[in-house]
């Protein structure tokens, strides 16, 4: 049973002070029931937000019981902000929380306690309920279809290779020792580099269904520029993540057809993909022919 704890919450330009008031307020209710036995922090990074108004608000954490707030000097990354919050954690086991997730309920930090005898224990997500202009939302209609392709019995078959870096739990000594990569200064992949070098390592895996919730949706225009830059990190890293990325696999097959589909339809696909009622199979091409596209 865990009774050490440091909550870790890496962020840029967002407002954490509500998540961080919900965990303490969490973890001190279970502290009241065994004051002797649990101790925890929790720790927000800013990565060098420029958005003050956000800055101003978030450093109210210091004044929550066993929180604090740290503003780094210049922007580094998701990687090494990862990184750097393990460095500044005093407890053995560390929960990593993404600052744009919501907390599902009461028992989210009790349902982590028990998962002391893996290396790391994956929460995953959950996609938050539907409402009326979800269904032009690419990024809702993306998540919820990949949804039932990753259920608890499903991303334990795949081991590692379904490690997301949204809501997880590790041993400190494990991170330490196989840090985050910090080439990857861009958001987007670090996780599934992460993963491949704690399986590389011969670490453990246990993946729960303890959610989070997603229900921040950035609007289309904003998802596709997300997009390409995530498929350009995969580009940059594609030696190290083949076998943990489909579109590496499908794009070595038959490269050329891709580039060329691209070549020929990218502008119409963008248009689409980013105007008022999106298909996932436009997205999927997309990708594929962006990644097909790229070169050194």
């Amino acid at each position: 049973m865990i009774t050490e704890l440091s909550i870790l919450i890496p962020t840029y330009n967002g407002s954490v002070y509500p998540t961080a008031k919900q965990l303490s307020a969490l973890c001190e209710r279970i502290a009241l029931d065994a004051p002797s036995s649990f101790k925890y922090e929790v720790i927000a990074a800013d990565d060098g937000s420029d958005q003050t108004d956000k800055v101003e608000a978030n450093k109210a954490i210091d004044g929550l019981p066993h929180c604090r707030y740290i503003l780094k000097e210049k922007n580094s990354g998701s990687a090494a902000t990862r990184n750097f919050l393990a460095a500044q954690s005093q407890y053995e086991w560390l929960l990593f929380i993404d600052c744009d997730m919501e907390i599902p309920g009461m028992d989210y930090i009790m349902r982590y306690l028990p998962c002391d005898e893996t290396d790391v224990t994956n929460g995953g997500i959950k996609v938050g309920a539907s409402w009326d202009t979800h269904h032009q939302n690419l990024r809702y209609l993306y998540e919820k279809d990949a949804e039932p392709h990753h259920t608890v019995n499903k991303r334990q078959t795949a081991g590692f290779k379904e490690f997301r870096s949204t809501n997880f739990l590790i041993r400190r000594s494990c991170i330490l020792a196989h840090p985050f990569d910090e080439r990857f200064t861009k958001s987007g992949y670090e996780d599934v580099c992460f993963g491949k070098t704690l399986q590389e390592a011969g670490a453990t895996i246990l993946h729960i269904d303890n959610p989070l919730i997603l229900n921040d949706f950035e609007n289309n225009e904003d998802f596709i520029r997300k997009t390409e830059r995530n498929i350009t990190t995969l580009f940059r890293f594609r030696k190290e993540l083949k076998g943990y990325s489909r579109i590496i696999d499908y794009v070595e097959r038959i490269p050329l057809l891709f580039r060329l589909w691209h070549t020929l339809f990218r502008r119409l696909e963008r248009r689409h993909l980013t105007g008022c009622h999106p298909r996932l199979w436009v997205y999927l091409l997309y990708r594929l022919g962006y990644y097909a596209s790229l070169k050194d």
